[in-house]
């Protein structure tokens, strides 16, 4: 058996991958265990061999950018600020996992009494196609410096590029395996802890598979972001970030605002930025650098878009800014609808909503299963009072939500458990053990 890669500009095909059984997985696990063994031991050598991995990746950049985009549709020019940003993560974890991992100590009735933070072994990471690089990367180096080793299954669009990170990576600690999601969830009892980011629906098959093995797990799952505009204090700057804010990665990212909820007093001349913004986008080839929107990842990607559109069209106003786009391109799209349409829509389509008092805004900004980022516009101290509020893991206020090494990234309802970046998300798969000396 085969896995094919297809290149989503051209749709011709790219390469043709051995397909891993469960025997073939299971065995990479066991080796794993093994080489982790060792490299739990010294944090010292973890982080000299982290250095090395940087040193790869960098000299790599290049060529793994070009095959991210070639693989999955994103504007190189989009590859890579990814690949600068997994590089800005290694140094931040490098620089920071010894004090991250040191005990801490507690004053207790004992002579010494403390908390020690030891892996739990080998993790699994199951990662989407979106951003290939960066959400491996902010998942297994903090997994790795942690002192455990990583088992990656990525996305069967983006074989190449789990190829390649192993490649760069070089290390007994990790492997990735190009094999079928049937054989990733089987392997969940084989592992020590378990890392999605993906969809809301897999993650909860995943979720429901670690419980019954009673292993631990971090999910980063979908959004449907609310950017919120208050009032006029930022709305140049409100207007200026949106058609990056959902056109991101060609509207392909779970932090991509969604859903823009303005207030009536501003409500058309932010409406009519927002169409000038989305008409004046670059769209074509990814490998062009003027690229700002490529095509959606697969045609069924393109599909499903498309059939959302379709259906948006039932409950209000729909315009498509941008015509004779073939394949699988989604033009920049903006949605005037009324009702609630609370599915998350990966791609460049942007629903638009007007409100009166700020209590509406928090309602309809909350009006979804999803609670990943919200982005708030406008005055800071207004927009603060909002913010205990607001549903979601990640509030921004006057900027587009984003991830940043620096601080923990995750989401609540249906957007996932857990975190990852900071030292929370370093910490997440380690075992946290009570020390008690007399």
């Amino acid at each position: 058996m085969t896995i094919r890669t297809v290149n989503p500009y051209t749709e011709k095909t790219l390469q043709e991958y051995h397909e891993e059984s469960l025997d073939e997985v299971r065995a990479k696990i066991t080796g794993l265990r093994k080489a982790q063994q060792e490299w739990k031991l010294d944090l010292d050598a973890r982080m000299q061999a982290l250095k090395e991995v940087r040193t790869r990746f960098a000299s790599a950049s290049n060529e793994l950018g070009i095959l991210m985009s070639t693989e999955m549709g994103k504007p190189v020019s989009q590859s890579e600020a990814e690949l600068k940003k997994c590089l800005w993560t290694i140094d931040y974890v490098i620089e920071n996992a010894a004090k991250f991992l040191a005990p801490e100590e507690v004053k207790t009735d004992a002579k010494k009494s403390y908390i020690r933070f030891d892996p739990l072994g080998v993790i699994l990471l199951i990662m989407p196609w979106n951003f290939p690089a960066w959400q491996f990367i902010r998942a297994a180096v903090p997994a790795l410096a942690a002192g455990n080793a990583v088992l990656l299954k990525h996305a069967s669009l983006v074989s190449g590029t789990s190829v390649k990170l192993s490649e760069i990576f070089s290390l007994d600690t990790f492997k990735s395996s190009v094999t079928r999601g049937e054989n990733a969830k089987e392997a969940i009892k084989y592992s020590d802890g378990v890392s999605l980011t993906g969809s809301t629906s897999v993650g909860a098959m995943v979720a429901e598979e670690a419980g019954r093995q009673l292993k631990k797990v971090v999910l980063e799952l979908g959004g449907s972001d609310p950017y919120i505009v208050l009032d006029r204090s930022n709305l140049d700057q409100a207007v200026k970030n949106c058609a990056f804010a959902r056109m991101q990665n060609n509207g392909q990212s779970c932090i991509a605002s969604k859903r823009f909820i303005v207030h009536e007093d501003v409500f058309n001349e932010f409406y009519a930025g927002m169409k000038d913004e989305f008409s004046k986008v670059a769209i074509g080839d990814p490998l062009d650098k003027s690229t700002f929107l490529g095509p959606l990842s697969s045609r069924d990607q393109k599909e499903t878009v498309a059939d959302q559109i379709k259906r948006m069209k039932t409950l209000g106003t729909v315009e498509e800014l941008a015509g004779g786009l073939g394949g699988n391109f989604i033009p920049p799209t903006i949605a005037r609808i009324e009702s609630n349409f609370d599915e998350e829509v990966f791609g460049p389509v942007a629903i638009l909503k007007k409100f009166k008092t700020p209590e509406e805004a928090i309602k309809l900004a909350n009006e979804t299963p999803f609670g990943l980022g919200a982005s708030i516009w406008g005055d800071p101290a207004s927009a603060e009072k909002l913010v205990p509020h607001i549903e979601a893991g990640l509030v921004f206020i006057n900027k587009i939500v984003t991830s940043d090494p620096r601080l923990p990234f995750g989401g609540v309802k249906k957007s996932g458990l857990g975190v990852e970046l900071s030292r929370y998300g370093l910490l997440e798969f380690t075992s946290k053990r009570t020390i008690w000396v007399n």
